[in-house]
């Protein structure tokens, strides 16, 4: 590059791809420790499956999960509307219409996790 020469643009590309890595992990965690939970020990009552996400841990991690998926739902659709709707303003509809789905699923999924 030559002196002087600053690069312009978003420069999200990789700080996304890196989170996007992450929230992959995240869910694969907790996927993996919640099958095992369910494999040692399944519930067969509703009020055991209640009980199941009834503490603290469990409701932050399951939180945590979501936030993971919601964010990696994100970064990825984003990407795809970005690399296939040429309109702005479609593009720009498109993404509004989907982050305001996953801000929707974000409360819906703390209501549940929390709600009585």
């Amino acid at each position: 590059m030559a002196a002087g020469k600053l690069p312009v643009g978003a420069h999200y590309g990789l700080s996304a791809w890196l989170l996007q890595r992450l929230t992959a992990v995240v869910m694969a965690a907790y996927t993996l420790v919640v099958g095992f939970i369910l494999v040692a020990c399944p519930p067969t009552s509703h009020a055991e499956w209640q009980g199941l996400f009834a503490g603290t841990f469990s409701r932050l991690a399951t939180m945590l999960f979501f936030l993971a998926l919601l964010y990696h739902a994100w970064v990825g659709v984003r990407d795809i509307i970005m690399d296939y709707v040429k309109s702005a303003g479609l593009r720009l509809a498109l993404q509004t219409a989907v982050g305001t789905a996953l801000v929707f699923y974000l409360v819906w999924s703390a209501s549940i996790l929390w709600g009585r």
